[in-house]
């Protein structure tokens, strides 16, 4: 005898429970995983992601680029514009940059003006000409509907992965290169990669 119940009408309201309860659920998921501003996975979620594709490199000797880009003058923009303003300066180069992004690359706001992009199968050079892309393209974009007058552009600190290293590592040496190229005068990319032990250049001597 089967328990399966078809179309019984002291089970509908329950099923409709059920289904309410699991968009509940989807619901409370995807805001742990994205920015709420952006829409775009938020720190947590890219950090978790860094740290999967160490492991698959880690795996194939596959490498792959991880880059940090903040939006320039963001704060001026805020000060003169407004709040709102800098919002849609967000909102727009989130949804620009996924226009561009291959399918497999992943976006994410870090935190405040920076956002995070993963570049799988990536080599270090390979990314630079990708994020410069990027910047060429966010900064095509008819910016008098958002910023009369004024256009957007943003700095990008770039690393690729080394060994046996941690997702926090990467993520801070990408930001420490992204504020090489603000210190340089913004608009521009900056790679930093991990610097290799004296230990293994002796080995390679021996």
């Amino acid at each position: 005898m089967s328990s399966h119940c078809d179309g019984c009408p002291a089970c509908e309201p329950l099923k409709a429970e059920l289904a309410t309860k699991d968009q509940e659920i989807a619901r409370l998921t995807s805001l742990m995983r994205h920015d709420t501003l952006t829409g775009v996975l938020n720190r947590r979620s890219l950090a978790e992601l860094v740290g999967e594709e160490l492991q698959r490199s880690s795996r194939t000797g596959q490498p792959f680029c991880f880059a940090i880009i903040g939006v320039d003058h963001l704060t001026d923009i805020n000060s003169q514009l407004g709040s709102s303003t800098g919002d849609s300066v967000l909102q727009t180069i989130a949804r620009e940059s996924c226009l561009l992004l291959r399918t497999l690359d992943r976006f994410g706001r870090v935190e405040g003006d920076t956002f995070g992009i993963i570049l799988p199968a990536t080599w270090l050079h390979q990314g630079v000409l990708a994020m410069n892309r990027l910047n060429a393209f966010v900064a095509a974009f008819d910016w008098n509907t958002v910023t009369p007058n004024r256009t957007v552009t943003f700095s990008t600190g770039l690393t690729t992965n080394a060994p046996a290293e941690k997702a926090e590592a990467m993520i801070a040496r990408a930001q420490e290169a992204l504020a090489m190229a603000k210190k340089e005068g913004r608009n521009k990319v900056v790679t930093l990669e991990q610097e290799l032990p004296a230990s293994l250049f002796a080995a390679m001597d021996d």
